[in-house]
C-alpha cells in the first residue's frame, strides 16, 4: 500500500505530457455522442459573424457603388446632352424648312389649274368658223370689184357688196354676240394669253426674288414624290430665278401646280414635327431648344 501511494505521489509530481497525434487519424473529427446532460451550443448568427468580420471590405464596396453611381450619372448626363444637341439641330432645321417654304401656303389652286383653258378642239371650231368669215368675205369683196370692171352686171355687183358689209358687221364682236354666244376664234386665243399671263404673275409672286421650289427640295425626306426626276428642270430654273418667264405653256405650269401640292403635303408633315419636337422639349425642360420660330419681317 505504500508503495503504490508512492507511485501515486510520483505520477503527480511528475509534468503532464501533450497527446502526441498519431498518424493515421482522419482529418475530419468524428462528431462526439451527445449526451443527455450536455447542452447544444447556440449557433453563431450571421449578424453576430458579421459583427465579427472587418468593416474595411464593406467600406470597398461602398465607394465602389459610389464610383459605379457616379459613372453611371456621367454617362446619363452625357447622353443627355447629345440628346440636346440633336434635338437643337433638328429643331433649327425644321424652323428653315418652315421659313423657307411657307409661301407654299399662298398657291392659288384656281389660277394655276386653269380650269376654264380652252380645249383643242373648241380651238379649231372656232378656227373653221374665222376662215368661213374669211372665204365669204373675199367673195362678196371680188364680186364687187368684179361689177366695177363690168364683167358682171351692176346688180350683181351691188349685192356682192351688201353681202360684204354685212359679213364684215358679223365679224364684229358686239354684233356677233348678237346671234350666237360661241366665242370667236381671236376670243379663244385672247383667253388663253391671259391666262398663261396671269399664271405667269402668280408664279412670279410665290417664287420672289430668291426662288421657292427649289428650297422646298429639302423637304424630301417628308415626302419623296418630290423627288421625281420630272421636277428636275422646273427646280434649275426656280434655282436660277428665271422660272416665270420660261413657263410659256399651260403644260409647264400644271407641273408648276403638281409641285407645289406635293411641296404642301410635306409642308404640313414638317409642321407637325415641328411642334411635336418643340412639346417634346418642353416636357423635357429645353426652353431654349423650345424656341418658336421667328417671324418674317
Amino acid at each position: 500500500m505504500a508503495e503504490n501511494q508512492s507511485k501515486a505521489a510520483t505520477q503527480a509530481n511528475e509534468p503532464v505530457q501533450a497527446p502526441v497525434l498519431r498518424p493515421g487519424r482522419a482529418a475530419d473529427p468524428v462528431p462526439a455522442p451527445i449526451t443527455a446532460d450536455a447542452q447544444p451550443s447556440a449557433p453563431v448568427s450571421d449578424s453576430q459573424a458579421d459583427k465579427g468580420a472587418p468593416s474595411e471590405p464593406a467600406q470597398d464596396t461602398g465607394s465602389e457603388r459610389d464610383d459605379a453611381s457616379a459613372g453611371q450619372e456621367s454617362r446619363e448626363a452625357g447622353s443627355s446632352g447629345a440628346e440636346r444637341v440633336m434635338a437643337e439641330s433638328r429643331q433649327r432645321k425644321l424652323r428653315l424648312m418652315l421659313r423657307q417654304c411657307d409661301r407654299v401656303l399662298l398657291m392659288d389652286f384656281d389660277l394655276l389649274a386653269m380650269n376654264g383653258w380652252p380645249d383643242n378642239f373648241t380651238l379649231a371650231e372656232a378656227r373653221r368658223g374665222r376662215d368661213l368669215w374669211l372665204f365669204s368675205a373675199l367673195i362678196a369683196a371680188a364680186i364687187f370689184l368684179s361689177g366695177l370692171t363690168g364683167f358682171v352686171p351692176a346688180w350683181i355687183a351691188g349685192g356682192g357688196f351688201g353681202a360684204f358689209v354685212i359679213i364684215l358687221l358679223l365679224g364684229i364682236p358686239a354684233v356677233r354676240r348678237i346671234y350666237t354666244t360661241k366665242p370667236s376664234y381671236l376670243d379663244l386665243i385672247m383667253t388663253r394669253q391671259r391666262m398663261i399671263r396671269e399664271a405667269r404673275q402668280h408664279v412670279a409672286h410665290l417664287e420672289g426674288s430668291d426662288g421657292l421650289i427649289w428650297q422646298c427640295a429639302r423637304m424630301a425626306d417628308f415626302n419623296p414624290a418630290l423627288k421625281n426626276t420630272r421636277f428636275s428642270h422646273l427646280l434649275k430654273l426656280s434655282e436660277s430665278r428665271v422660272l416665270s418667264r420660261q413657263l410659256t405653256r399651260r403644260e409647264h405650269v400644271r407641273l408648276y401646280l403638281i409641285y407645289l401640292l406635293e411641296a404642301e403635303k410635306a409642308y404640313s408633315r414638317v409642321q407637325k414635327a415641328f411642334f411635336e419636337g418643340n412639346q417634346e422639349a418642353i416636357d423635357r425642360g429645353w426652353e431654349d431648344v423650345a424656341a418658336e420660330p421667328e417671324s418674317r419681317t
